[in-house]
């Protein structure tokens, strides 16, 4: 968006929709094996009693017990014990279940098999918006932190951008080794496994494929040690297996709603709630209301909700729903322009909303209608007379009084 010509403006509210899945590690390794790259066994595990278990089932010997959460760090918070023997496991995986690290409640481990390992190298093949195109980037320093090596030697990082339209194939995959500078007697074998974890990304429509560390075992196999994955939850529909993987208990409550509602809706930690139809005008609301924010004690966002272009009475109805029982929302900020959308139809559901609510609904309206039948659409909303209610003509003028109610 252009700057704003009234001044500088502050830090963008940060909301996109949430059309992306993380995958735990345990997860991503399955869906590895499931397409033939090579990865050592693993067993996840939710008690102490479960991690001896899987160690005797993984031949009670060498074994790495593993947080599964989804974020970094995990072993310089602890989170990742080399254990010997079944009750080491078992000692290992109490001390690491409950723990927290970056703000993540560690609830399984896996139990990894343990490898001997002679070389650690790095891949991963991600979504590279800003090209329209993929990215490979592959190095022969592995198992470290990815972020620091392409600050400190981005000279070890080979980055090889990837046709959307070929993918991965043989030639890609030996481009991609040579430019990674790997010994040519390693290239053919990591060249395989680069393109079979590019069928990974491929088939299962993920934004993000990543290993590190890609080893090198002793004996000479390629293997992947850890692994993310990041699913585009756009290709849904195409994949049904997909909703086993997603992560329930950590879901926010009023996202996993808005979610089984089919509204799409992401939780922020301001207090002004947000609804309007097409994503542009909602980055654009949340803009507005981060400036008018700062005239009224620094409010801000409390969510991006975008109800779409031709959503209808019961779809406005149920976005209210959700924000209203958003207990840090003190005020509610709708912004609709109608194109498909009828401004009527619109205000009937503000109106069938707050009627189905009652008095549990408590929070202040501000509603900036335009376009499609706003005159009709101003006339239902001034007829219903709700207490709750105050229609504002412009967008600007509405975030400001949005903001106000919020911050009183």
């Amino acid at each position: 968006m252009s700057p704003n010509q009234r001044g500088a403006r502050p830090e963008r509210a940060s909301a996109t929709a949430r059309t992306h899945m993380d995958l735990f590690e345990y997860q991503a390794r399955d869906m590895f094996e499931k397409h033939g790259v090579p990865v050592l066994p693993g067993i996840v595990a939710e008690t102490p009693a479960e991690a001896k278990a899987a160690a005797e089932k993984l031949g009670g010997g060498t074994v790495v017990v593993k947080a599964q959460v989804k974020t970094g760090g995990r072993g310089k918070a602890g989170g990742v014990k080399l254990a010997h023997s079944p009750a080491e496991v078992e000692e290992a995986a109490a001390a690491i279940l409950g723990m927290d690290i970056k703000g993540h409640t560690v609830h399984r481990v896996m139990i990894a098999a343990g490898a001997k390992i002679a070389e650690e190298f790095y891949f991963s093949v991600l979504l590279d918006r800003a090209e329209r195109r993929y990215l490979a980037m592959c190095s022969v320093e592995g198992g470290v932190e990815i972020e620091q090596l392409a600050v400190e030697r981005p000279e070890a990082l080979a980055r090889v951008a990837v046709d959307p339209l070929v993918g991965i194939d043989a030639a890609k995959a030996r481009e991609i080794v040579a430019e990674a500078n790997f010994p040519e007697e390693l290239r053919q074998p990591v060249a395989a496994v680069i393109q079979q974890l590019w069928t990974v990304y491929a088939e299962e429509d993920a934004t993000l494929v990543e290993v590190n560390p890609l080893v090198r075992t002793e004996d000479g196999a390629i293997v992947a040690l850890d692994g993310k994955v990041t699913l585009d939850e756009n290709a849904g529909f195409r994949h049904e297996d997909h909703a086993d993987l997603e992560d329930k208990d950590a879901a926010d409550p009023l996202e996993a709603k808005a979610k089984a509602l089919n509204l799409n809706y992401v939780k922020l930690d301001g207090s002004v709630g947000i609804i309007g139809n097409g994503a542009g005008l909602v980055m654009s609301t949340l803009d507005v209301v981060a400036y008018a924010g700062q005239q009224h004690g620094g409010v801000k966002p409390a969510n991006f909700l975008d109800i779409g272009g031709g959503a209808s009475a019961a779809v406005m109805a149920n976005g209210l729903d959700v924000i209203l029982n958003d207990p840090q929302v003190k005020s509610v900020f709708v912004n609709v322009f109608g194109g498909i959308t009828s401004c009527i139809e619109v205000a009937n559901g503000i109106v069938g909303a707050l009627e189905q609510l009652g008095d549990t609904a408590t929070k202040p309206l501000v509603v900036r209608l335009d376009g499609n039948s706003v005159d009709e659409g101003r006339e239902i909303l001034a007829a219903a007379n709700h207490p709750l209610v105050t229609i504002a003509p412009t967008m600007d003028g509405a975030a400001a009084k949005a903001a106000e109610l919020a911050n009183a």
